[in-house]
């Protein structure tokens, strides 16, 4: 007779706790469940962040369903319109908060710092800090004072408590993973490094907008390099500045930094920018043409040329149409890219302190 009443009575004790003491809060709340509590642990972490009224009497519905067991540790985010039986399918199944970030190919660290910062929910400092760690970079086998460009371009998912360092490794690690071990025979094959191909891709990343293009830009920077020229990419000046800018100005191709290659003879340093397997393949392959300079038009295409003169010509076609699209925006300010201009990207000559239309190529 008892065990009957019994039986009677537990599904109205079950409705009471789960309508008098349902949640209190309107919006979804963060619920942290540390490693190893328990479901006493767990009940007053939903009370303390009020999605339930009162820890003890969800503890006994809790314990009255037979769930009071198998908790399991994590960051979740709760929703008020869940019943309690639906939070404790969360607090059974596990499925804790995860971080996600996207970084596109081309991104330096002056992008990526703060955007993986805000992800972690980490101060920007922490993650700067973290980004020049010399320890870090040694035992990540990084050879730069950065690490930039071996951030790799992909979709990231951190658990929830992810540190920077943490993170830093994860993305560096998926770089290691990109790199083939028969890509390194290939740098014995050129007498590269594996920090020059970087360098190299960051460069024909920030240049090239149509992917048949890449291999044909790797080449004319290689041409260049064994011609004795100065690479003058426009990319390494961007970087040389420190920040972005939404202009380039003559003057600033004198800037004193090893990554102005305006300024240095050969390859900068190190990476100026986060390149995609693409641009790492061109660098390692690159087009067997005999192009030394090129030049950009508005549809995004370059105009590849052996010499200056030819060159030249190319650079005049160039402008009309940029000039031509300026015009049509009503916008005169905003002419060709530097490299469109007499006397930049692929010219030696002497430069006058103009400023230059935003990079466009």
């Amino acid at each position: 007779m008892r065990d009957g009443r019994t039986r009677a009575v537990a599904p109205l004790l079950l409705l009471f706790l789960a309508l008098a003491c349902r949640d209190v809060n309107t919006r979804d709340v963060r619920v942290v469940v540390p490693r190893g509590a328990n479901l006493r642990v767990a009940a007053e972490s939903l009370a303390s962040a009020h999605i339930v009224r009162n820890a003890t009497a969800f503890r006994f519905y809790a314990m009255i369903r037979g769930r009071d067991r198998s908790i399991k540790a994590g960051t979740y985010v709760i929703s008020p319109r869940l019943s309690w039986a639906e939070v404790l399918d969360v607090l059974h199944g596990g499925k804790s908060v995860e971080r996600r970030i996207t970084i596109p190919e081309g991104w330096s660290l002056e992008q990526i710092v703060p955007q993986l910062a805000r992800v972690l929910n980490a101060p920007v400092d922490s993650v700067q800090a973290a980004v020049r760690d010399t320890a870090l970079l040694h035992v990540l086998d990084v050879p730069t004072p950065t690490l930039e460009g071996y951030l790799f371009p992909d979709t990231y998912v951190f658990p929830d408590g992810t540190t920077p360092r943490g993170a830093i490794a994860l993305m560096v690690g998926r770089f290691q993973q990109v790199w083939q071990p028969a890509w390194d025979s290939v740098l014995q094959s050129r007498a590269l490094s594996r920090n020059d191909v970087m360098a190299l891709a960051a460069i024909v990343e920030k240049e090239a907008r149509l992917p048949e293009e890449r291999a044909v830009i790797a080449a004319v920077y290689l041409n260049r390099i064994k011609a004795g020229m100065r690479l003058q990419a426009d990319p390494t000046v961007q970087y040389a500045i420190g920040h972005h800018v939404a202009r380039v100005y003559y003057k600033d191709l004198a800037i004193d930094s090893p990554y102005n290659t305006y300024r240095i003879k050969g390859l900068p340093p190190g990476p100026i920018a986060s390149p995609g397997k693409p641009s790492i393949l061109a660098a390692l392959a690159p087009a067997n043409v005999p192009y030394l300079y090129f030049v950009a038009h508005p549809d995004g295409h370059h105009e590849f040329t052996k010499d200056f003169a030819a060159h030249s010509e190319a650079v005049k076609r160039a402008r009309r149409e940029w000039d031509s699209v300026a015009v049509g925006r009503h916008d005169t300010t905003r002419g060709a890219p530097a490299s469109v201009l007499p006397g930049s990207v692929s010219s030696p000559r002497a430069l006058p302190a103009i400023p230059v239309a935003p990079q466009k190529r």
